[in-house]
């Protein structure tokens, strides 16, 4: 059976993006950038809500994504898709399915499917959708050092207490740290 991975970099606030939807703090260098080669690699699948997804689309099938992170770009935009959605009509990037079910319903289908893992990139309202109905098998959380003050917290529309277990840490030359946590069921 497929896992679900949740992976989002965070503040040391707790926040996943500004007041304003920005995500500017990101450290990004050549390490995280062979993390995040590794992390796509061992997948299959990317789950997004919507807003991530229409953020994601904009940006990766671009001629400058495709230069500055070709190996990135390369895999976002052949990699199996599937975008949560009540609202969209369509979705247009290549290799996507939009998805207008029950999210806990058509996870479940996703990871009976034979195949490697499926990440979730951002999509705090899918991921919230998620873990109540207990989906994700792994979180992944990249702490940024930075402290920005306000924004929006990733894990705001949870509203039940979730039991976790830390099952690895990375600690990265640039600040950032990795935590793996696995549900403690």
């Amino acid at each position: 059976m497929r896992n679900v991975i949740l992976f989002n970099m965070i503040t040391l606030d707790g926040f996943f993006e500004g007041p304003n939807g920005e995500i500017d703090w990101h450290r990004v260098d050549e390490e995280f950038n062979e993390f995040a080669i590794e992390q796509v690699n061992a997948a299959d699948g990317i789950l997004f809500g919507r807003v991530t997804y229409q953020m994601m689309e904009r940006y990766w099938p671009t001629p400058s994504a495709i230069a500055d992170d070709p190996i990135i770009a390369e895999k976002m935009n052949t990699i199996p898709k599937y975008v949560f959605s009540r609202t969209l009509e369509t979705a247009s990037w290549s290799n996507t399915t939009l998805l207008k079910g029950e999210p806990a319903a058509e996870i479940k289908q996703l990871k009976q499917a034979p195949g490697k893992d499926l990440l979730v990139f951002g999509s705090a309202n899918l991921a919230a959708s998620l873990i109540q109905c207990d989906c994700i098998d792994e979180y992944r959380i990249m702490v940024n050092p930075i402290i920005i003050g306000s924004g929006r917290p990733l894990f705001e529309n949870v509203h039940e207490s979730v039991a976790l277990k830390l099952v690895k840490t990375r600690a990265f030359r640039n600040g950032n740290i990795l935590l793996t946590y696995q549900p403690d069921r």
